[in-house]
């Protein structure tokens, strides 16, 4: 175990070595040969093989990816894990293989390899004459990244299997922003251990960041990924010195609406001006915008930044998302999403097919709620469809614009604080016309700057263990715990210490200050 435990401390410690210098040896180069160019932001959650794969693509989408079934699921869907496609070890090769699916078997066959002296499988022979060219390479490592399950225990065996056989990419094409953007998000995952993260920071990385920074307003989704994730960076985990904090020179004056950062989980990052998110976990993320509507007709728009999958629409205040069970925004009665990528409408974990083209880079997502004739109409760059009314049957208020994020995706909300593209022929109403946020709801803190302040808290001693807020006087009977203010109390049925059903609640009046 020790011998193991070595084997991976010192391969970890390569790799992290080997992402610092991508960084640091090549965003000159980026910055210099591809300032003029305008590339085409690669997307990273869908297979652009040509037309033999795109047809094989729809198929196996029709097959494999959440479609509508009669009845309701019997298990939690895995929005993470995509659609395996088998192949013989006779069958003919094709022009360009499924990565994906050739990932994922290599994945299945491991763990029938015994002995030292077999053959390795087909598909990871595939993969590694794939990987002898840049492009190929670059390909084999993001399915990598995209498809093995982090909770598998074999993941870290495959990875280095595929890895290990395969020639590194030539330096030149280490300058693409794409490596840049993975090298980044590989960066803050090493950075989760205090040791990791203090050995990134001594390498002056910031400097680096500083430099990719620039690129959040990028004409180019892809550098503009990379100038969010190095912003992100700068601001949660690479501190430089002398440098402000971009919530503390971001200007908020027209802002009136924008999403919550409050009721998301650790793994969603959230732009300073809140309007922009990106997720880059392996969980299913959700968001809601700040401002509820319960009548009239509302509007807002979507900029697709990453062409993959997120479902977004509206969602109600009894909505519920689990992330790490893949569900959200579409997956329960009370919501309603626009799936551009598979081209699907969700409501109730069911999908149904929607006529418009998958969605791209760049495009603009419209979504109208009209609470007075009960309808929801989604619009791809103007071009509208059939509304929507199924939702209704089980919320008429509370309503909130929401999205939910697959790894590696990206979008930018505009509430009204700017023109819209594409406004609707009808009348209609905008958050930012009616909401209202305080200089300080406004204020998207750093995660360090969050915890600092939560230190910061005082409880009372004599408080409620569920609120925090009111003073613990009442005692539920016939257990007798009375940890709970009255309010908290009669929300529930059963008592929250033993689980013994609650049948009467007695305020202590003792406790009453």
């Amino acid at each position: 175990m020790i011998v193991v435990a070595l084997i991976v401390f010192y391969a970890s410690r390569s790799l992290l070595q080997g992402l610092l210098l991508t960084l640091e040896q090549h965003i000159p180069c980026i910055l210099g040969t591809l300032g003029a160019s305008n590339m085409g932001n690669s997307c990273i959650c869908r297979d652009d093989s040509g037309v033999e794969d795109n047809v094989e693509s729809q198929n196996q989408q029709t097959q494999n990816s959440r479609v509508p079934v009669p009845e309701a699921r019997s298990h939690p869907r895995d929005p993470v894990r995509p659609p395996r496609r088998g192949r013989g070890p006779h069958e003919p090769r094709r022009k360009k293989q499924n990565v994906d699916g050739l990932v994922l078997d290599t994945l299945a066959v491991i763990r029938t390899l015994v002995d030292n002296d077999q053959e390795p499988p087909y598909s990871m022979i595939t993969l590694h004459e794939m990987a002898e060219t840049d492009e190929g390479w670059l390909e084999v490592v993001q399915s990598l990244i995209r498809v093995i399950p982090l909770e598998d225990p074999l993941g870290p065996a495959v990875i280095t299997l595929l890895l290990d056989e395969c020639p590194l990419p030539t330096k030149n094409f280490q300058s693409h922003p794409t490596v840049m953007l993975f090298a980044l998000i590989a960066l803050e995952k090493f950075a989760q251990t205090s040791e990791n993260k203090m050995t990134i920071s001594e390498s002056c990385i910031s400097d680096q960041l500083v430099l990719l920074e620039k690129w959040t307003d990028n004409l180019d989704f892809l550098k503009r990924q990379v100038g969010f994730c190095a912003q992100w960076s700068l601001d949660n985990l690479f501190l430089k010195e002398g440098r402000q904090f971009t919530y503390e020179k971001v200007d908020l004056t027209n802002i009136k609406a924008m999403l919550n950062s409050n009721d998301v989980s650790e793994y969603l990052k959230i732009s300073p001006r809140g309007l922009e998110a990106r997720c880059d976990a392996s969980s299913f993320e959700s968001v809601r915008c700040t401002f509820c509507v319960d009548s009239g007709v509302w509007y807002y728009e979507v900029t697709v930044i990453t062409s993959g999958v997120m479902q977004i629409g509206w969602a109600t205040k009894d909505s519920k998302f689990l992330n790490h069970e893949g569900y959200g925004i579409g997956d329960d009665e009370y919501s309603c999403a626009y799936d551009g990528c598979r081209q699907l409408i969700w409501y109730n974990a069911r999908s149904k097919p929607h006529s418009h083209p998958c969605w791209k880079e760049g495009d603009t997502i419209g979504f109208l709620l009209d609470l007075q004739e009960k309808q929801m109409i989604f619009y791809l760059n103007g071009n509208q469809l059939p509304a929507e009314k199924q939702v209704f049957s089980s919320a008429v208020s509370g309503f909130f614009a929401a999205a939910s994020f697959m790894s590696y995706q990206q979008c930018e909300f505009n509430f009204g604080a700017k023109p819209f593209k594409y406004s609707p022929s009808i009348k209609f109403s905008t958050f930012n016309d009616y909401a209202f946020l305080t200089t300080e709801e406004k204020i998207i803190l750093p995660r360090h700057r969050r915890l600092a302040l939560l230190k910061q808290v005082s409880i009372r001693e004599n408080c409620c263990t569920l609120c925090c807020d009111e003073v613990a006087d009442t005692e539920l009977r016939p257990c007798g715990h009375s940890d709970l203010c009255m309010e908290c109390a009669l929300q529930l049925e059963t008592c929250p210490l033993c689980r013994q059903e609650i049948q009467t609640r007695v305020r202590q009046i003792s406790h009453i200050s």
